[in-house]
């Protein structure tokens, strides 16, 4: 038996499923489960080398993992695609299939087991101790494939940030940015910029939680008006959540005071227990 992972990635969609996925893998491997990796791109495997996880396969769709997996196998998917009654087949044939919920209120369709969608899922990596820089951070996501960054300067006036890259960004785009920004990083510095910033700015709720976890002040910016349990969540790690590109907030933000962050309820364990436990039955 192998356990399939598909994690949704591309240039439009970004890494974050991506980050949680080698989080997970990593976890399953070392309780001995062979796994293997599923994304859209060919980019997204080689970052998730960065992050730990060697070997992906490239599929086109969530509809296509039966390509690869097999009758006796486990998938696991973290997907808001349509699957076109793929997922009643998946749960039919294969040993078990996990599902990440996509909104607040996604449930199980056909049986399969869900994660909840705001379940914290880090690598142990942010939980350690780090030397924290003066930094401001920010970081827009992997993508910027409609130029936010651009539409909306005039937030990053003054405001002495310095930009960590998206994977997915392009050469001649970093030249714009480097006449917003203090300073510009590559994307493959990204844990240790997120690690050691004592500031991070981010459109990311991943990135958010990663930097909260690790220590750092987090002002979170909803572009795209989060659901309210993904709002709440944040809430509770003292993330900031600005509403879109407010400068007032933001500068408020700045001034406002937090504590240190100590995540009370680890749920990387858990959920990996509870996919073994599914899978030995």
């Amino acid at each position: 038996m192998r356990l399939y992972y598909y994690a949704y990635t591309g240039h439009k969609n970004g890494l974050d499923r991506l980050k949680k996925a080698t989080v997970i893998l990593k976890k399953l491997n070392e309780k001995g489960i062979d796994t293997l990796l599923l994304v859209n791109d060919f980019r997204a495997g080689l970052v998730a080398r960065e992050f730990g996880i060697n070997e992906s396969v490239n599929i086109e769709t969530v509809q296509d993992i039966d390509a690869i997996a097999s009758i006796n196998d486990a998938i696991i998917i973290d997907s808001p695609e349509d699957d076109r009654g793929r997922l009643k087949k998946y749960v039919t044939e294969f040993k078990a299939v996990f599902r990440f919920a996509q909104s607040c209120d996604d449930s199980s369709k056909y049986g399969e087991e869900m994660i909840d969608y705001t379940d914290i899922i880090v690598d142990d990596i942010y939980q350690k101790k780090h030397q924290k820089k003066d930094r401001i951070l920010f970081f827009l996501g992997d993508s910027d494939a409609n130029k936010k960054i651009l539409s909306n300067k005039e937030f990053f006036k003054n405001s002495n940030m310095e930009l960590l890259l998206g994977h997915y960004f392009y050469v001649k785009y970093e030249d714009e940015l480097a006449k917003i920004f203090k300073k510009l990083h590559e994307a493959e510095d990204y844990i240790d910029l997120i690690c050691s910033s004592k500031t991070v700015v981010t459109l990311s709720p991943q990135t958010a939680i990663e930097a909260r976890i690790s220590g750092a002040k987090v002002i979170f910016i909803d572009n795209s008006n989060q659901e309210d349990c993904l709002k709440e969540s944040l809430k509770k790690l003292q993330i900031i959540t600005l509403n879109d590109f407010n400068i007032k907030e933001y500068q408020q933000a700045m001034l406002n005071e937090i504590s240190d962050c100590h995540l009370s309820e680890q749920k990387n364990e858990f959920i990996t227990s509870n996919i073994i436990n599914k899978l030995i039955l």
